[in-house]
């Protein structure tokens, strides 16, 4: 009896697991890229001890990448380091939304007007992402290259975003949420960071006072769409002695309106004050 033929058509699962149905030369590129983005160059050595593979395979991946440029070698050291194929590829996603154009002119214009360095995020995956800064002129200054995380709770844009989250939304995130402490000045307890968020309401700005880093303060507002959600948020950030009790005030204001000019001209309504 002759073997009937298989069957065509679409696979049984259309949308299989997480984990199922990935190529795994493809998935360890990608770890690559992720790894050597993280990091200010890398050995060939380093990289393949990380990565727990051998050198001769994370040399194929290496020279892969290194012919569409998306990773490149320095001559002098021998280290790997990301190409300018990844930024450009990266960029692509800076384009989805043109937040970041309406919000570079407001950053430049609060680093001018405070002598403090300016920063966007946004909310990804539970922390912030960091898209853009204008770096004060200072020696001292605060540095979130873009492509940098944070955690949420310990993060002036992260609290500004919160801040502007439906009651069952930030309870689910107060419910789940990992609270790390990374100084004395961390709110790590849910409630303690909720009558926060309650504060950051009232006055329109959110404060990371020593929170993430002793020494510094970041003084943030969240940006919002023409629904009224959260798509992002504008900072202030700087060392505690140039970023005074005495400023905070007149600085929540003016990355407040900074965040509202941004809104406005993404389509939200024009809010008073």
């Amino acid at each position: 009896m002759a073997t009937p033929p298989a069957k065509r058509g679409r696979p049984k699962a259309m949308f299989p697991v997480e984990g199922q149905n990935t190529i795994q030369t493809l998935d360890r590129a990608l770890a690559l890229l992720q790894l050597l983005s993280s990091r200010d160059g890398m050995t060939l050595s380093e990289i393949a001890a990380a990565m727990d593979q051998s050198v001769a395979t994370m040399h194929r991946v290496l020279a892969t990448l290194q012919a569409r440029e998306f990773v490149e070698m320095s001559p002098e050291r021998h280290n790997w380091h990301i190409g300018p194929g990844a930024f450009l590829a990266g960029s692509a996603f800076l384009r989805r939304t043109n937040v970041v154009e309406r919000a570079r002119p407001e950053m430049h214009a609060l680093m001018a007007d405070t002598g403090e360095t300016s920063n966007l995020g946004v909310d990804w995956k539970g922390q912030v992402l960091f898209l853009g800064q204008v770096e004060t002129h200072e020696m001292i200054r605060a540095f979130f290259p873009p492509g940098t995380v944070s955690a949420k709770h310990a993060s002036g844009i992260g609290k500004a975003l919160l801040s502007c989250y439906p009651e069952a939304r930030l309870n689910a995130y107060l419910a789940e949420a990992r609270f790390d402490r990374f100084t004395p000045r961390t709110l790590a307890d849910p409630e303690a960071l909720r009558a926060d968020l309650a504060r950051t309401r009232d006055r329109g700005y959110a404060l990371d006072d020593e929170e993430r880093t002793i020494g510094m303060r970041c003084v943030a507002a969240p940006i919002l769409n023409i629904h009224g959600e959260a798509v992002a948020g504008i900072s202030v950030s700087g060392p505690t002695q140039r970023l005074g009790d005495d400023r905070i005030e007149a600085i929540g204001r003016m990355v407040a309106a900074a965040a509202r000019r941004i809104g406005t001209q993404i389509g939200a309504a024009p809010l008073e004050g």
